[in-house]
C-alpha cells in the first residue's frame, strides 16, 4: 500500500507558543484516516501546514511519496524553538509551496467555516473551482480560443453535481440551501480540482444526526466513486468511528495515540484526553 501523505517531525510554532509539537503521520492509499483530540489540540493547524497555509517551523511533509514540504528553525526562531528535533533538517533545502500550488498537485481541503461564494449559483461555485484547472491564458480567452476547454468543464461540473446530489439545486443561490446541502457542495467544489488526497476539516460540524448520518454515508460514496483518500477532523464520534480505517488523536500539539477505531475507543490516555468529555467538545 502507496504513501499517499507522510507528515514527518512537524512542528508548528507561534512566538514562544508550541501548536503542533514534532507530529508523525501516515496516510496510505486509499484510506480515511481521521485526525482528532480537544479544541485546541492542534488539528487545523496540522492542517494549514500540509495544504501550505503555514510553513511550517521544522518538518516535512511528503505527498505520493515526494517531498512538498520541508523546513527548520531559522532566525530568531533559532533561539525562541522549543519543539523537538530541530537539527533534523538544517542541511536541506527549505521547501514552501503555497496553497495553489498544493492544490494542483492534487490535493484538496474543505474549511471548519463554509467559504461558498454567496452571490453566486451553486452550478457557479463548482465551475470558478473548476477554472483552477483551466489551460487557456488572458490571450486565448480574448480570441475565444477556450470555448471546447469550458464546454468540457461544464459538462464536467453537471456530472459532478449529479453526482454529489446537488443537480436539483445548480441554479440556486448556494447560500439558500440547506446547511447540510452547502457543505456537501463545499465538498463537491473541492472535488472539481480532481484531487488525489481530500481534506476535510469538520465535515459535520452545526449538522444534525440525520445530517450527520448522510454525510458518512456520502463521505464513503465518494471515496469509492472518486478513488480517494481521505483525511478528516471531527468532533462527531460516531462519524469518525463508522467510517475511519485508522485514527490519529492530538492533545496539546502532541500525538498520543493511533490506531484503528477500536484500538482508539479502548485507549485508556484518549479516553481521559478526550473521549471521556466527547460530546461537550
Amino acid at each position: 500500500m502507496s504513501k499517499v501523505l507522510e507528515v514527518e517531525n512537524v512542528t508548528m510554532q507561534f512566538g514562544g507558543v508550541v501548536a503542533v509539537n514534532n507530529l508523525n503521520m501516515v496516510v496510505n492509499s486509499g484510506e480515511i484516516v481521521a485526525l482528532i483530540g480537544p479544541n485546541g489540540a492542534g488539528k487545523t493547524t496540522a492542517f494549514n501546514v500540509i495544504t501550505g497555509v503555514y510553513q511550517p517551523t521544522n518538518g516535512r511533509v511528503a505527498f505520493r511519496e515526494e517531498t512538498i514540504i520541508r523546513n527548520h528553525p531559522q532566525g530568531k526562531m533559532k533561539k525562541l524553538y522549543k519543539g523537538e528535533i530541530g537539527e533534523y533538517y538544517t542541511k536541506e533545502k527549505v521547501l514552501a509551496p503555497t496553497p495553489d500550488k498544493i492544490t494542483a498537485l492534487g490535493m484538496a481541503r474543505t474549511f471548519q467555516n463554509i467559504r461558498l461564494w454567496k452571490t453566486q449559483t451553486v452550478f457557479d461555485n463548482v465551475l470558478i473551482a473548476k477554472h483552477f484547472q483551466t489551460k487557456h491564458n488572458f490571450v486565448s480567452a480574448m480570441l475565444r480560443m477556450n470555448q471546447d476547454e469550458e464546454k468540457g468543464q461544464r459538462e464536467r461540473v453537471r456530472d459532478l453535481l449529479e453526482i454529489v446530489g446537488l443537480s436539483d439545486v445548480q441554479n440556486e443561490l448556494a447560500t439558500s440551501l440547506p446547511y447540510g446541502k452547502q457543505r456537501r457542495l463545499e465538498i463537491a467544489r473541492a472535488l472539481a480540482a480532481d484531487p488525489k488526497l481530500l481534506l476535510l476539516d469538520e465535515p459535520a460540524a452545526g449538522m444534525n444526526p440525520q445530517e450527520t448520518e448522510e454525510l458518512t454515508e456520502f463521505i464513503g460514496k465518494i471515496r469509492t466513486q472518486f478513488n480517494l483518500t481521505i483525511l478528516l477532523i471531527e468532533h462527531h464520534m460516531d462519524l469518525v468511528m463508522d467510517i475511519s480505517d485508522r485514527i490519529y488523536v492530538l492533545d496539546f500539539g502532541k500525538l498520543i495515540a493511533d490506531g484503528t477505531p477500536e484500538q482508539i475507543q479502548n485507549n485508556q490516555r484518549v479516553i481521559d484526553a478526550y473521549l471521556g468529555v466527547a460530546e461537550d467538545a
